[in-house]
C-alpha cells in the first residue's frame, strides 16, 4: 500500500523547499522500503492566478483524501492589490477548518549544535526543548464579524476573537497528554487580566488541569510570556494558547534557534477511530519570503523536519521520521547548512541541503 501524499508548495520559498521534503521522503521510501504517491496541487497565487481562487473545491477534496499533505507556503505582499475575498492566505484558513485541523504543534530544540547560531547567549539557549501547542480553528482569525467600512468620513474595521470552552477544552487536553510524554509541565497563556476569551480561556484551563493531577499547570498572561521566552526558555514544556498569540509567539521562540527556517509545525486533526495515525497538514512556519525567492538559498530544513513530522503523526512511521531528524542533526553538526545557519566559510544551496539530508537518510540504513 502507497500513503497517498499532498503536495502544496505554495508562493514564493515553497516552491524550492517543499521539494526538498519531498526529495527527504523519497529516499525514505527506497531506505525503509515505505511506498508514497506523491499529488501536487496548486493553492494560492498560483491558484489564483489560475483559477480565480486560492483553493478549488475539488482540490480541497483531494486534501481530504490524502493520508497527510505537505504544505509551502502562502501570501506575496508584492500583490496587495487583490480584494480580502480572494486573498491566498484563504487557502491555509480553508483547509485548517474544513479538514478540522484543530491542534499546531511547533517544537523548538537547540541542542549543542545549535546553541551557537543563536543571538542570545549560549548559556540560555542550549537545551531548551519545548512544544508549542496552537489552538487552530478559532480565535480572532475566523470570528465573525470581520469587516471594514466607512463612518463618517472615516475608514473603520473590526475583527473579533471569539471561543466556546469546548474549543478551549480539547486543545488544552491535547497539550495535558502530549506533556504526560515528556516533563509533565504546562504553561498556558492567555491576557486574562483584559480579555473575555482569555478569561474564559483560564477557567476551562483550570478545569482541564484538575484532570491531570500528575499535570503541572501553569498560567501566564502573553506580554510577561513573550519576555520570559527569551530571559528562561529551559523552564518551559508544553506551551498552550489560542490561534493568534501562538502564531506571534511561535515566530519569536524560532529565534532562539537562530534561524526560523529550522523550525517545522504538524497541524493536527482528530486521531483515526482505532489507529494512531491522524490526518496532519504539515508546513515550516515560515512565510513566503518572496525577497529571496528563486535565488536558492532558502533553507529547506524546517520542510524537511516537517516532513519528519509527517512520517511520525500522520503514518505512524517513528523509525523513518527519527532517522530524517538525525539525518538533519549530523548536517548541522558537520557545518552543511544554509546561509542563515552557517554565517561563515561555505553556505549550501536549497537543492545541495536537500542532497545533504536525503543522502545522510540513505545511510542511515546502512549504520
Amino acid at each position: 500500500m502507497a500513503y497517498k501524499i499532498a503536495v502544496l508548495p505554495g508562493d514564493g520559498i515553497g516552491q524550492e523547499v517543499v521539494p526538498q521534503g519531498v526529495k527527504v521522503l523519497q529516499a525514505v521510501g527506497q531506505t525503509f522500503g515505505a511506498a508514497f504517491e506523491f499529488e501536487e496541487i496548486e493553492v494560492g497565487w498560483a491558484a489564483i492566478d489560475r483559477y480565480g481562487t486560492p483553493l478549488r473545491d475539488e482540490d480541497l477534496e483531494r486534501c481530504r483524501r490524502s493520508d497527510a499533505i505537505l504544505f509551502g507556503a502562502n501570501g506575496d505582499p508584492r500583490r496587495e492589490d487583490v480584494s480580502a475575498e480572494i486573498r491566498p492566505e484563504r487557502a491555509l484558513l480553508r483547509l485548517r477548518k474544513e479538514l478540522q485541523l484543530f491542534v499546531n504543534l511547533r517544537p523548538v530544540k537547540v541542542g549543542p549544535d545549535l546553541a551557537p547560531f543563536s543571538p542570545l547567549k549560549r548559556e540560555l539557549v542550549e537545551g531548551v526543548d519545548m512544544v508549542v501547542v496552537r489552538e487552530l480553528t478559532g480565535g480572532i482569525y475566523f470570528g465573525q464579524p470581520s469587516r471594514r467600512w466607512v463612518s463618517d468620513g472615516e475608514r473603520c474595521a473590526v475583527d473579533t476573537m471569539q471561543y466556546s470552552e469546548s474549543e478551549v477544552r480539547r486543545v488544552v487536553r491535547f497539550a495535558c497528554e502530549l506533556a504526560r510524554t515528556r516533563r509533565s509541565r504546562v504553561t498556558s497563556v492567555d491576557k486574562a487580566n483584559v480579555l473575555s476569551t482569555s478569561r474564559l480561556w483560564r477557567e476551562v484551563a483550570t478545569e482541564v488541569a484538575a484532570e491531570y493531577p500528575d499535570v503541572t499547570v501553569e498560567h501566564q498572561l502573553v506580554d510577561s510570556m513573550a519576555m520570559r521566552l527569551m530571559l528562561e526558555p529551559k523552564c518551559f514544556d508544553v506551551i498552550v494558547t489560542e490561534n493568534m498569540f501562538g502564531d506571534i509567539l511561535t515566530d519569536e521562540a524560532a529565534q532562539l534557534t537562530g534561524s526560523i527556517g529550522l523550525l517545522p509545525s504538524a497541524s493536527l486533526g482528530e486521531q483515526v477511530e482505532g489507529s494512531a495515525t491522524r490526518l496532519g497538514f504539515y508546513e515550516p512556519i515560515h512565510g513566503s519570503a518572496p525577497d529571496i525567492a528563486g535565488l536558492g538559498v532558502a533553507n529547506p530544513t524546517a520542510a524537511i523536519l516537517s516532513a519528519a513530522l509527517l512520517l511520525r503523526n500522520s503514518l505512524a512511521l517513528d523509525r523513518e521520521a527519527e532517522a530524517v531528524e538525525q539525518a538533519v542533526a549530523r548536517a548541522i553538526r558537520e557545518g552543511k547548512a544554509t546561509a542563515d545557519v552557517v554565517r561563515s566559510g561555505a553556505a549550501l544551496s536549497t537543492d545541495e541541503m536537500g542532497d545533504v539530508v536525503a543522502e545522510y537518510v540513505r545511510e542511515a540504513r546502512q549504520s
